[in-house]
């Protein structure tokens, strides 16, 4: 559970290559329901753009965190207002 008590589905493709992180995050966020929240932590800087730009398409809410030197977590979240897509 997160801070504001939406359900924290986690997904960790450290190690893996593109298009395996986008189609991951991809899959979640298709089946998330509206009150799930996704945190992706990745160390293959492609996934930086990959999955923010699906993810707008897909009406989420994007953000990038630096974890280490090489890895990020990105967190997604439902868009309040999906007919006009997400924001990064």
């Amino acid at each position: 559970m997160t801070t504001t008590g939406k359900k924290l589905v986690r997904l960790d493709v450290r190690g893996e290559v593109c298009p395996y992180p986008m189609l991951k995050a991809s899959e979640a966020m298709k089946k998330a329901k509206g009150d799930e929240v996704i945190e992706v932590l990745t160390d293959h800087p492609p996934a930086l753009l990959t999955i923010p730009n699906e993810a707008v398409k897909l009406g989420w809410d994007v953000s990038i965190q630096r974890t280490a030197s090489a890895e990020w977590k990105i967190t997604l979240t439902k868009s309040q207002t999906p007919e006009e897509g997400g924001k990064v």
